[in-house]
């Protein structure tokens, strides 16, 4: 590559200015308004180098940020196509080896690094997550998956075709491609297909186990919605219901309102509250099954967004963690004699997994667990993620 030792600059500097207080993706795009002399070409070189640094963590934190960027090259490229002239011979010799010979080739360079360094508290992982695939899954970037809904599937996978997109089935109704692949004018997202990360998809499974029992309209609450991904999903699985939807930030529930309208779903009801709060506003009615897909650490999705592993800090899965347990303990009194409770996160630490589930078992002994796994998706370039499920007794 032409210019390969002017963008190793450019991303040096970048990353000596980068401090974690906004994405990665934000500061990037405010340096290259600034720096109108990057070509579009300049400014995708500069970004892999600046995302592939992010991929160490903190692995090799004592060598200089020079060395850490090569070395991110090196582990996150599958070949030296353009980036040769960065390395020693000794380094292009070894690229096309397996990840663990490669790693092991680094290791006898440079000594003090360490892979486990990669991933921050990496001790409080839960058992259930193989801490060596996590940590390796980090060095190479997650798919981007569609869940195509009913009826849609020739549809979407034939305007794909046509635009030359490239696709993996993975099931009859989800699709993996590049990350990289532009779809949001190509498709009628929400309505044909709705991006989801492969591991959300599957908590399809989970929802398969709740029985609909009310003679009445089962009363669904997605009690912190975000952008709603998972009520589409619930009623794609479930079918009509009363939904209620909540979250703390009245602009997201806008934009969930949007995404409503061309998902078909245009009864609902919507609340915005603070549910960790002792005094939170509570919707009036109670419900046959409330998921609560908790705010966490994120852990378990820091493939997208690697500066995560940077700026991580320990004492921030506690924070996560309290404010799990306020927000249960706030919402499971409107739970039907009956009805599931489904917790969900995308997290990988213990403390907002198992030990929550814990607790929650422990403070409500008319729930019984139906279900509780690790959704781990490192081996197919997808998010991990955590849920169980109680139903009232």
């Amino acid at each position: 590559m032409k210019y390969a030792n002017q963008y190793l600059q450019s991303a040096h500097t970048i990353l000596d200015a980068y401090d974690g207080s906004t994405p990665l993706a934000i500061f990037l795009k405010k340096y290259f308004s600034l720096h109108k002399k990057h070509g579009s070409r300049d400014r995708k070189n500069i970004t892999h180098l600046c995302y592939a640094y992010c991929r160490l963590g903190h692995a090799g934190k004592n060598l200089l940020l020079e060395q850490r960027i090569r070395i991110a090259l090196f582990l996150v490229n599958e070949t030296a196509e353009g980036w040769a002239e960065l390395f020693e011979q000794s380094w292009l010799e070894q690229w096309d080896k397996p990840l663990n010979i490669k790693l092991a080739f680094v290791k006898l360079q440079f000594p003090l690094f360490v892979m486990e360094d990669l991933f921050p508290s990496i001790k409080n992982i839960s058992e259930g997550v193989d801490a060596q695939q996590f940590l390796l899954s980090h060095l190479v970037q997650p798919d981007l998956f569609v869940r195509i809904r009913s009826g849609q599937w020739k549809n979407v996978t034939q305007k794909l075709s046509e635009a030359s997109i490239p696709f993996n089935a993975i099931s009859n109704t989800t699709l993996s491609l590049p990350n990289s692949a532009k779809i949001d004018e190509l498709l009628l997202l929400d309505k044909e297909a709705v991006i989801q990360d492969l591991s959300s998809q599957r908590i399809a499974e989970i929802l398969s186990e709740v029985k609909v029992f009310t003679t009445n309209k089962f009363r669904f609450w997605d009690c912190c919605a975000a952008s709603g991904g998972k009520t589409i999903l619930t009623k794609d699985i479930l079918g009509e219901m009363d939904i209620t939807v909540s979250d703390i930030r009245t602009s997201i529930l806008y934009n969930l309102a949007t995404r409503f309208q061309k998902a078909g779903i245009n009864k609902y009801e919507s609340l915005t509250t603070d549910l960790s709060k002792p005094n939170c506003v509570l919707p009036s009615s109670m419900f046959d099954l409330i998921l609560c897909d908790a705010p966490c650490s994120g852990s378990g999705t820091w493939g997208r967004t690697p500066e995560q592993l940077l700026f991580f800090t320990e004492k921030d899965i506690k924070v996560f963690a309290d404010l799990q347990k306020n927000i249960v303990t706030n919402v499971l009194p409107l739970l039907v004699t009956g009805g599931y409770f489904l917790y969900i996160t995308c997290s990988v630490f213990k403390q907002e997994n198992e030990d929550i589930a814990a607790m929650i078992a422990s403070k409500n002994t008319d729930l019984a667990l139906i279900s509780m796994q690790h959704i781990n998706g490192y081996a197919q370039k997808a998010d991990t993620m955590f849920a169980v499920l109680f139903q009232k007794k």
